[in-house]
């Protein structure tokens, strides 16, 4: 699971073998873990909070104003990282 950013104490990254959802990230807190939070990118260059995995909505908000500020990057990371197949976003 690529590690794709890292803001504060969060870290963002992909499964694996996630390649057949809508482009997202999930995000936990210094590490990855099961059941982290998890955000749905939209084609408008907004994210969705898909799962809260725990967090306050004080640090969802701020980790949702991270990703839409590195928005393209991470679609472009996603592309790379599952070369070959059309990104989709969110509805």
């Amino acid at each position: 699971m690529p590690k794709i950013l890292v803001f504060g104490t969060f870290v963002l990254y992909f499964w694996a073998g996630e390649n057949n959802e809508p482009i997202h990230v999930h995000v936990g807190v210094r590490r990855p873990a099961d059941g982290d939070a998890k955000f749905w990118l939209t084609r408008d260059g907004g994210c969705i909070v898909a799962r809260p995995g725990g967090l306050s909505k004080s640090d969802l908000r701020d980790i949702q104003r991270f990703i839409v500020q590195n928005h393209t990057y991470i679609v472009s990371k996603w592309v790379e990282f599952y070369e070959g197949i059309e990104p989709r976003f969110y509805q």
